[in-house]
């Protein structure tokens, strides 16, 4: 059957270095004995040494092309082969309710969608792994202090250890993109409650960091819709702080804070 041909609009790069196709495979090693999900396969560049390791492995692929490809190639994983959107799934029918790796050579234009929908997933997925845009990575990956620590980082590292592993060119992809590219490893943490109120965390957090420049007097004062938060409120020490200076158990003492004062509202 004939190559398929790279799609722009799936924003589909297929990588063609086949040494790093196996060493993106040989990083779900890190969470033995359960299956795996890849998302995206094109035309298998990296599937050919996910089914080589000895657990279960599905491909969820939404290029009907690819899927042909696949059935054509990898005999084998036929009926493991899923031609749907990822983001539409059930991810707890694709296992039957089991945990399992995700990994993927992910679509850089969806791959912050993916991941945003693992964190709704957490409980299913305790390890996730792949190939990502260089600068998502760093982001992931950032410490705080950091220029690129920001929304990305908190939600991630608040429930993941983010280990980002090794770069990788761009000439090793058909097309090939126009940034580099990076593999990383997520393993869920201990933490299975954050000490707060999970929706407000997320609130603060973006809204403190979509105003990243400002101290958190400043930006935290959209987050009181109803009336003005009390002067004492705003003169607490942390307020003279930025986002980007506070780490996570900083960021959710600080949406405690913000809870008990929105409860005296």
């Amino acid at each position: 059957m004939k190559r398929v041909k790279p799609k722009k609009n799936l924003g589909q790069h297929f990588l063609v270095d086949l040494d790093i196709a196996r060493r993106i495979a040989d990083t779900v090693d890190a969470c033995p004995d359960i299956p795996v999900l890849e998302i995206g396969p094109g035309m298998g560049v990296l599937t050919q040494y996910l089914v080589t390791k000895p657990r279960e492995v599905k491909a969820v692929e939404i290029d009907r092309e690819s899927v042909a490809y696949l059935h054509a190639n990898f005999p084998s994983l036929r009926e493991n082969i899923i031609g749907e959107d990822f983001l539409k799934m059930d991810l707890r029918q694709i296992f039957d309710g089991r945990q399992f790796v995700l990994t993927s050579n992910y679509p850089y234009d969806i791959s912050s969608q993916i991941f945003f929908k693992m964190l709704d997933n957490r409980d299913l997925i305790p390890c996730c792994t792949g190939m990502i845009q260089r600068e998502v990575a760093q982001r992931m990956a950032s410490a705080p202090g950091n220029k690129s620590y920001g929304i990305l980082s908190v939600l991630m590292q608040a429930w993941y250890h983010v280990e980002y592993l090794f770069t990788v060119d761009e000439h090793v992809f058909n097309p090939p993109p126009k940034v580099k590219s990076a593999v990383i490893r997520m393993t869920r943490n201990d933490v299975t409650d954050l000490g707060c109120d999970e929706v407000l965390f997320k609130r603060l957090v973006k809204a403190v960091f979509n105003q990243r420049r400002k101290m958190l007097r400043v930006s935290l004062r959209q987050l009181f819709t109803n009336k003005p938060a009390r002067s004492e409120f705003y003169e607490q020490e942390i307020m003279t702080l930025r986002p980007e200076q506070l780490s996570i158990p900083q960021l959710i003492e600080l949406t405690n804070i913000v809870q008990r004062e929105l409860e005296d509202e």
